[in-house]
């Protein structure tokens, strides 16, 4: 069996063209990080991080997710069987401590 080869419909993606930006041969120094902030800006919702990025924020959302996650690991706490919110709500409990008691 011969090998197949599919060509692209559309172009590489910008990041491929681009030049680098710090040539050791030309002795260019780093890029200021209010140069980095501009970019990010003037690519708007083309991708990149925000310039308001806050990394403790960050964290502690991460943090927020993964116990999230976690607790749905228990199916009865995943898929909500419990008919009263306070019996629900002993069950996220009880998920809750295993967990703790777990780590």
């Amino acid at each position: 069996m011969g090998v197949l080869s599919v060509g692209r419909l559309r172009p590489a993606p910008p990041s491929t063209l681009r030049q680098p930006l710090i040539r050791a041969d030309e002795g260019l120094g780093t890029v200021s990080r209010i140069d980095q902030q501009r970019h990010r800006k003037n690519r708007g919702s083309r991708g990149g991080r925000p310039t308001g990025f806050d990394s403790e924020r960050y964290k502690k959302r991460n943090t927020v997710e993964r116990t999230i996650n976690r607790l749905k690991g228990f199916r009865a706490v995943a898929t909500r069987y419990e008919k009263r919110a306070y019996i629900y709500l002993g069950t996220v409990t009880l998920a809750a401590l295993a967990i703790w008691l777990r780590t």
